[in-house]
């Protein structure tokens, strides 16, 4: 559905009707994520005293809580929209690794897209979290490239369970899943004349992997860095964004911009920005995870770049909200979307 196209002819609410109906065909979108899979572990506590030991808060910790995190998390965030995905990625034969493949299959997922490496660690991140204010990460990983008969092993999955799948979605956290070879390989599976759409959330030192994908939808820390500029404006925005379809050859590029919203660029010359809907900014953490996995989704199931890409902006405005790894659900998204104007995008070019 071509909502860009029906967009001159309609009123507000009736996009949004349309983009809410759209919503409904998500269940029947089936989607592969391949990419790090990360437990996020939190710590909940309160700060009233600073340690004597030294210029540190101490936390009086209440609670702790184990979340799906990177690519698991986005596949949490499909579930949670009502798509039908499948993971891919490697764990450590260890408890957080065993505890994420337990919830997955809690969810009814298959899992035998997961690996298990003896000698490799599944990758922790903890936050230590105090009156809705992180503290403090601190990591336990090995972020060296999978063995190639792990890399093997993944793409030979992919190959099996590519039929019926709409999406695959790279989630790329320099933990050593994604690769050169890998996506060379995932490109062989997924020829130039495949229905199927690869977006990839990338990792600032792995763009050049990423050469020929559909969407690339990095922050603009990660497509300042990748342009070697900063961008602090509207020129340098634009500046970076038609570098980077340029130089990728990829069909859209979307940056996010945290408070100032996100910004679409295709392949054809359009350019279009989208502010923000978030009313209260808590926690970016999964916030990527969101928009990819929104994204992706929503073109799978047949909607045009600009109207998946104001889905995805809907979505994240929800999970910024919240402190912590979390996900949009169907009905908080089409409440959302019910509630606010559809009608603020701002085409820049084209």
């Amino acid at each position: 559905m071509d909502i860009d196209k029906k967009r001159a002819f309609l009123s507000d609410n009736q996009v949004s009707n349309l983009l809410i109906e759209h919503i409904t065909m998500f269940p029947m979108t089936k989607a592969l994520v391949i990419g790090d899979i990360i437990m996020d572990e939190y710590i909940w506590g309160e700060v009233s005293r600073i340690s004597p030991e030294a210029p540190v808060p101490v936390v009086d910790v209440k609670k702790e809580t184990k979340m799906l995190g990177g690519a698991a998390n986005v596949i949490n965030n499909m579930v949670t929209l009502g798509a039908t995905p499948i993971l891919c990625g490697v764990v450590g034969n260890d408890t957080a690794g065993e505890k994420i493949v337990g919830t997955l299959r809690q969810m009814g997922l298959v899992t035998e897209g997961i690996l298990f490496e003896e000698d490799r660690p599944t990758t922790v991140k903890t936050r230590v979290v105090a009156h809705n204010q992180q503290i403090v990460r601190f990591d336990r990983e090995n972020a060296r490239y999978i063995k190639p008969e792990s890399e093997e092993k993944l793409l030979q999955f992919i190959k099996d369970n590519l039929d019926g799948i709409n999406a695959i979605v790279v989630s790329d956290y320099g933990k050593g899943v994604i690769s050169s070879s890998l996506m060379k390989g995932l490109r062989r599976l997924v020829g130039p004349s495949s229905s199927v759409v690869i977006a990839v959330d990338p990792k600032t030192e792995n763009f050049e992997y990423y050469r020929g994908v559909d969407v690339i939808t990095p922050n603009h820390h990660e497509a300042g860095a990748f342009c070697r500029l900063k961008i602090v404006n509207k020129e340098t925005l634009i500046m970076a964004g038609k570098r980077m379809l340029n130089d990728l050859n990829c069909r859209s590029v979307l940056i996010t911009q945290g408070s100032n919203g996100m910004t679409l660029f295709e392949n054809g010359g359009n350019i279009s920005h989208i502010p923000t809907v978030a009313k209260k900014v808590f926690d970016v953490t999964g916030a990527g995870d969101t928009v990819i996995a929104t994204f992706s989704i929503g073109l799978a199931s047949g909607l045009d770049l600009k109207s998946a890409a104001i889905l995805s902006n809907f979505a994240a405005g929800i999970v910024v909200g919240e402190v912590g790894t979390t996900a949009v659900r169907t009905e908080e998204l089409k409440n959302v979307i019910a509630e606010e104007s559809v009608a603020r995008m701002e085409m820049v070019e084209g």
